[in-house]
């Protein structure tokens, strides 16, 4: 008999675990579970999760309950009588009562070594703070943030120039068998899980738009892995000239001892002075309310003269 599963999740990292396992003949996924469609973008249209997409073109049922907690959802979820639930950024904790009901338990994919980087954003944290490898672990879900019974893990190297977008992909493709093959052991009963040690724990909180805000006294390295990190959204932005503007570039050999924020030209490179004398030159500039052009064209178009730099009110 195959392993009749119930998959919860929301977002596009959790599309490819999701249509792995659907294609599998010893894994029968009854359903999926995703949150509701809500309006998303500028225009604030409704729009479904992906998962969803994803699940209804492959045929399978979706609900999509507003309340995890909810006595209905409950009554859902004894009726199919999944051997095993699958998560992968569901976006919800789980009431203990819903944890009871497969037999196999609840089975998490996330996007991190544990115990670092608990938590909603565990890739782009891990660039911000200038990790140079991540991972994938598979776990039991328990009452906690991220705290349950560790079972498979994954290392993945990270790029010196990958963005959370890129890094997310990567990672999301590399769960898919990491799962397939943890659910398999656990049927077999030839697998052990680890408990996390709690002092080696961080965290990875949901980001807030504040985040992107760049401190100048930082270096340039710093600086470039909250760009990489912060993309698409909130980006990394400052103000010039009393509005707020959003910036991309990279770090550059070169020294000086200008203030922090200071705007450098250098010949065609338009550098931004940061911390403890490093540089960062610039590729796009984006002022609030235009649209994203290159460094050069910013300058040309600011007209830039001497004493103008970012970060200053």
């Amino acid at each position: 008999m195959p392993l009749r599963i119930i998959f919860c999740g929301t977002p596009v990292f959790a599309v490819p675990t999701l249509l792995h396992l659907a294609a599998q003949p010893d894994f029968q996924v009854a359903s999926v579970v995703a949150q509701p469609d809500r309006p998303r973008g500028r225009g604030q249209q409704t729009s479904s999760p992906p998962v969803k997409d994803a699940a209804l073109e492959a045929g399978i049922a979706v609900y999509q309950p507003e309340k995890i907690r909810a006595a209905s959802t409950l009554d859902y979820f004894r009726k199919l009588a999944p051997d095993v639930v699958v998560i992968v950024a569901y976006g919800r904790i789980i009431p203990p009562a819903l944890l009871e009901v497969p037999r196999l338990g609840w089975i998490n994919l996330h996007a991190s070594l544990l115990p670092k980087y608990r938590g909603a954003a565990p890739v782009h944290w891990a660039i911000a703070n200038g990790e140079t490898r991540s991972g994938l672990t598979t776990m039991r879900i328990d009452a906690g943030l991220d705290t349950g019974p560790m079972l498979l893990k994954r290392e993945i190297d990270i790029g010196p120039d990958e963005t959370a977008l890129e890094l997310t992909a990567r990672l999301a493709e590399a769960g898919a068998p990491l799962m397939a093959e943890t659910l398999r052991r656990l049927e077999r009963r030839d697998i052990s899980s680890q408990t996390q040690d709690d002092s080696e724990a961080t965290l990875a909180p949901p980001l807030k738009k504040e985040d992107g805000r760049i401190d100048w006294n930082s270096r340039a390295p710093e600086i470039y892995n909250r760009i990489r990190a912060f993309q698409p959204w909130p980006g990394t932005f400052t103000t010039f000239r009393g509005k707020q503007c959003h910036l991309w570039g990279q770090p550059v050999a070169l020294a000086h001892n200008k203030g922090p924020g200071a705007i450098v030209t250098q010949g065609r490179d338009i550098i931004a002075a940061c911390g403890d004398g490093t540089s960062l030159r610039l590729a796009f500039v984006q002022l609030a309310g235009r649209k994203r052009v290159s460094a050069q064209e910013f300058s040309s178009g600011a007209r830039l003269s001497p004493g103008d730099a970012f970060g200053r009110e």
